[in-house]
């Protein structure tokens, strides 16, 4: 009796939807709770202070941004050759200096946070008495990214409880909003409460990325002190560019929340981060293949396979193109139903402006492959290139258009620098692979050389 053969592996888009389905399922529970925490603290505060406290979270994650280094993936793209092949001490430096970075960049977000609510706190637009609550809620921001746990689970495929981590950052405020509506709290109580989302989803990931490592015994023998980078060329050129690039992506979200608040007010800074949270909270789902494609994508890279990377690059890009139209359509049709029935019916008049975020969220969820692409083929320096060139142009034109056309204008060039970071990072990304094929056939050429010489040491 023979035993029956195994199971094909998956393929690797079946493999990044399945990831990218467990981290959905957590999504979906935060986008529906997210939107109750925030509902909660407008219904609670209205719009002055709903706008105050969205000032201050803004002001607080940008510098989050600013200062921390993207280490995962770091973690992601130096750690996977040293995973596959079981090479525990290149892992443990690699983690190490993984570690490192987040040591540096959470200190360092602290100080910013705090000297920045206690000196510019009438420049961020805040009111008298806030720069003391805005200082305390600035010490959330060491632990706002939990970027080594975060690229530890995603190297090991446990999706299922990264899936958690937003969900119970998002339970906890919802919580903690709760019972400060009940009670009739100020401002400051909800402010804590947003804060206490941040700690415990640190911590949540802390955990599990420790009990993870633990169980495959790549603790054992691990210390804080060793190596770093040595051995591993390019890696801090590598962990700058991505955090610059990632600083500039995320941080100028929390850019504009800032701009738009100091230009026209508390009451459209909170139209504006509102629209935003429901443009992302629909745009979550094709997004979330993002997280589960790097580590493919890296996988792919250690092994060779730039052709197999380019088919999973279009159907991933075709896949994220029919998700766009649908959330667009949705967005058009019931946008205004939908923010009057979650945040009521004051905040109908924030329809308009998410329009035009949904639509700048369509796009970049159409183009979503191409700057994964770009980082697992360590051209992280290409794909902050592009977003450097669209960023200062979106940031040297936005206060002329919100001066002459409000809202709408800062919506409608966020849709026109969402356009030209997709194009930029196309282009960017086929000069890059058809760099590799070349370098490829250059290197198989030489080795079929190397071999016919071997094979006729005299000649033919």
């Amino acid at each position: 009796m023979t035993d029956a053969p195994a199971a094909p592996p998956p393929s690797p888009l079946k493999h990044v939807l399945g990831n990218a389905g467990q981290l959905l399922s957590g999504r979906i529970v935060n986008a529906v709770v997210g939107l109750a925490y925030i509902a909660l603290t407008a219904r609670s505060l209205g719009k002055e202070a709903m706008g105050v406290v969205v000032l201050i979270n803004a002001f607080a994650q940008f510098l989050g941004e600013v200062a921390h280094f993207q280490s995962w993936q770091t973690l992601i793209t130096y750690g996977t050759t040293p995973a596959l092949e079981n090479d525990r001490p290149k892992f443990h430096q690699v983690l190490r200096l993984s570690l490192l970075l987040d040591g540096i960049s959470g200190v360092l977000g602290v100080v910013l946070g705090v000297l920045g609510a206690w000196f510019f706190w009438r420049e961020l637009a805040w009111p008298a008495g806030m720069s003391g609550y805005g200082a305390l809620y600035a010490l959330s921001i060491g632990v706002m990214t939990s970027a080594t746990g975060v690229g530890l689970l995603r190297l090991f495929d446990r999706f299922r409880y990264l899936a958690g981590q937003q969900a119970v950052s998002s339970f906890v405020r919802m919580i903690g909003c709760a019972i400060c509506a009940l009670a009739g709290a100020e401002i400051q109580w909800f402010l804590a409460a947003w804060a206490a989302g941040t700690f415990v989803s640190f911590f949540y990931i802390a955990a599990i990325a420790a009990w993870d490592l633990n169980k495959r015994g790549l603790l054992k023998g691990f210390t804080l002190m060793g190596p770093t980078s040595q051995g591993l060329p390019g890696v801090w050129r590598f962990a700058m560019a991505t955090n610059f690039s990632s600083t500039i992506d995320v941080g100028f979200t929390h850019v504009l929340t800032l701009v738009v608040g100091a230009m026209l007010g508390p009451v459209q800074a909170a139209y504006w981060r509102i629209g935003k949270q429901v443009a992302d909270g629909m745009a979550k789902p094709a997004r979330l293949m993002v997280p589960a494609l790097y580590p493919e994508l890296a996988k792919m890279r250690s092994q060779g396979g730039q052709q197999a990377m380019t088919k999973l690059a279009m159907q991933i890009g075709l896949i994220g193109g029919g998700a766009a139209a649908a959330l667009l359509l949705v967005s058009l049709v019931a946008g205004k139903w939908i923010l009057e029935v979650v945040m009521g019916k004051a905040f109908g008049a924030a329809a308009g402006v998410m329009n035009w975020q949904v639509a700048a969220a369509a796009i970049a969820i159409l183009s979503l492959p191409l700057e994964p692409m770009l980082v697992s083929m360590r051209a992280a320096g290409a794909a902050l290139a592009v977003r450097l060139v669209v960023v200062i142009a979106y940031l040297a034109a936005l206060g002329p258009l919100i001066k002459t056309f409000g809202l709408t204008g800062a919506g409608a060039a966020l849709v026109a620098s969402a356009l030209a970071m997709a194009v930029g990072m196309y282009f960017m990304a086929r000069h890059r692979l058809a760099r590799l094929a070349t370098e490829e056939g250059s290197a198989r050429t030489d080795k079929d050389d190397e071999r016919l010489s071997y094979d006729h040491p005299h000649g033919v």
